[in-house]
C-alpha cells in the first residue's frame, strides 16, 4: 500500500500552482519593493528577469514555473508575510489619500470645517486655505483648470502627513 504521510500529486500540484502564483505576485512589485523582501540572489534575479519577459507569453509562462520551483528550496511563508505586508501599507496610504479626498470636498462644500481643522491643527495656514477655496470655487465657475482645487489637495497633504489624519473632523452623515 501507500504511505500514510505521502502527500498526493493533486495536492503536490496544488502547492506547485500556489508558489507560481506568489512568483507571480513577486513580478508585480517594483525595484524597491522587492530589494524590501530580501530574496535569495538566484529568486530575486529569476524575477528581474520575468519583469523583463511581459512581451513574451510563452516565456513568462516557463519563467514563472522555474520561479516556482526557486521557491520550492526556500520558507515561502515569510516571502507571503513581507508581501501582505507591503499589500497593507499600499491600501493604508490610499485609504489616507482618500480620506484627504474627502477633507478638500468638505471644505469646497462646508463652510464649518475650516474652523474644525482649525481646531485639529492651529498651525496650518488658514489664509492660504481660504484664498485656495476660494479660487477652486472660482476656477469651477469659471470652466478654468482645476489648479487651485489641486493646490488644495497638496495642501492638506502637508498639513495632514500620512498617519496624521486619525484627527480628521467627522464627516455629517
Amino acid at each position: 500500500m501507500s504511505d500514510p504521510g505521502a502527500i498526493s500529486k493533486t495536492q503536490r500540484k496544488k502547492e506547485m500552482l500556489a508558489l507560481q502564483d506568489l512568483g507571480e505576485e513577486l513580478t508585480a512589485l517594483n525595484a524597491q519593493q522587492l530589494a524590501a523582501l530580501d530574496l535569495p540572489e538566484p529568486l530575486h534575479e529569476a524575477v528581474r528577469e520575468a519583469q523583463r519577459l511581459n512581451h513574451n507569453f510563452g516565456a513568462r509562462r516557463r519563467h514563472l514555473r522555474y520561479i516556482g520551483r526557486l521557491l520550492r528550496e526556500v520558507d515561502a511563508e515569510p516571502i507571503r508575510e513581507k508581501l501582505a505586508a507591503l499589500r497593507g501599507a499600499s491600501r493604508a496610504h490610499t485609504a489616507w489619500l482618500h480620506r484627504i479626498e474627502r477633507l478638500r470636498e468638505r471644505l469646497l462644500s462646508e463652510d464649518e470645517a475650516l474652523s474644525e481643522i482649525a481646531l485639529a491643527c492651529p498651525d496650518a495656514d488658514l489664509q492660504r486655505l481660504r484664498a485656495l477655496i476660494r479660487n477652486a470655487h472660482r476656477e469651477a465657475l469659471e470652466n478654468r483648470p482645476p489648479r487651485s482645487f489641486r493646490a488644495l489637495f497638496q495642501e492638506l497633504r502637508e498639513i495632514f502627513p500620512e498617519g496624521k489624519l486619525a484627527d480628521e473632523p467627522p464627516a455629517e452623515e
